[in-house]
């Protein structure tokens, strides 16, 4: 195997308000045109008012910061909340009527998507793969940046058969690194999470043999440490040595980061690497009109393709009960894919910005919502 020629990207940090003033002024020179940004209802700034509430993902939480900022410099007396309370608890206070729009880093289930249209009042709901990012196996192991790990190692490690760092299944595939015989500690999310849902199923499609638990967004396995939303995993590994854990790459910080065998190569967890897995991956069959999940292609063995990306989502109804409701919702969606709030959310979380073609797709979802009556 070889060291794909996609090096890892440096994550994308500036100062949190140079980013956010640039996401509030590209909101501003947006127009309400369906190529980008603004209502899109024909809704004028003056007009936007009232609250706009949603919870869920974590792993959203820089890009959310990015995009609220753009959102409130365009439509001010408009109140924006986002409760960051991890996607099991964003899809719970969606369905039962609590939040306007949740984030969730996995599609809704069958049994979640049929409730989430009677809370739409029985027409359909728009999930729009919104926010793309690799998901890295980060750890925290003094000396070393970056190793190269097998889909089965990695399994290993998160099952409690590989147990220190210096295990020969780890030598093996790299042969430069200086490996202490540091004890390894698993760090999975204690809280019912997307992101946990998308690295049990990045696990159980391409280290089956190791990895015999069905993908769940609950963590399926005993042992290891547990700690709640991305911040917490990620505190567990900075804080403890040989420590290792899985979280959205735009968190990893200073923490070593795994590239992940893929067919020959050993890919890096990149904007660009997950964006591309995401172009080649087929939407998920059964769903409404303005539903555009997919189910991502994790046996891929394409070159530069990275298959433990996250698609994180936003979800809400294309048909609100009140009008207010409605034109904030569509507004919000709006300016979160056009160009700038694409951009925004880029520099100040590190994600891929959605392709032309996602933002075409979602346009037509945006385009749809509309109130009752």
């Amino acid at each position: 195997m070889k060291l794909s020629t996609r090096s890892r990207a440096v994550v994308l940090s500036t100062a949190l308000t140079s980013t956010l003033a640039l996401a509030a002024c590209g909101a501003a020179n947006e127009t309400n045109s369906s190529s980008g940004g603004g209502g899109g209802s024909g809704s004028s700034a003056a007009e936007l008012s009232g609250d706009l509430v949603g919870a869920g993902a974590s792993s959203q939480q820089a890009a959310m910061e990015a995009w609220q900022a753009g959102f409130e410099g365009e439509y001010p007396e408009v109140s924006f909340s986002y409760d960051p309370v991890g996607s099991g608890g964003g899809r719970e206070q969606f369905i039962s009527g609590a939040t306007d729009f949740a984030g969730s880093d996995a599609p809704l289930d069958e049994e979640e998507l049929t409730a989430a249209q009677e809370r739409c009042g029985g027409g359909e709901v728009f999930e729009l793969p919104n926010y793309i990012s690799p998901i890295a196996v980060i750890f925290n192991l003094e000396g070393v940046d970056e190793l190269n790990l097998s889909p089965d190692t990695i399994a290993r490690i998160f099952t409690g058969q590989i147990t220190t760092w210096n295990d020969p299944a780890i030598a093996e595939a790299n042969p430069d690194a200086q490996l202490p015989d540091t004890a390894i500690t698993p760090v999975h999310r204690g809280d019912d999470s997307g992101t946990t849902d998308n690295f049990t199923d990045y696990l159980f499609q391409t280290a089956g043999d190791v990895w015999t638990a069905e993908p769940d967004g609950v963590w399926p396995l005993p042992g290891g440490e547990a700690a709640n939303g991305t911040s917490g995993v990620v505190g567990v590994v900075e804080s403890t040595a040989g420590a290792v854990t899985y979280a959205d790459a735009s968190r990893a910080g200073e923490l070593g980061v795994v590239n992940v065998g893929v067919g020959s190569e050993f890919v890096a967890p990149t904007p660009e690497s997950a964006a591309a897995v995401v172009e080649n991956s087929p939407a998920l069959e059964g769903r409404g009109e303005y539903d555009f999940a997919i189910e991502v292609n994790r046996q891929t063995e394409g070159s530069g393709e990275y298959p433990v990306v996250l698609v994180s989502y936003h979800v809400g109804c294309v048909e609100y009960d009140d009008q207010a409701t409605a034109d904030n919702v569509k507004a919000f969606m709006s300016y979160v894919i056009s160009e700038d709030g694409q951009q925004a959310a880029g520099e100040n979380a590190g994600n891929a910005p959605i392709s032309d073609t996602l933002r075409e797709q979602a346009q037509t979802a945006v385009d749809a919502i509309t109130a009752a009556g």
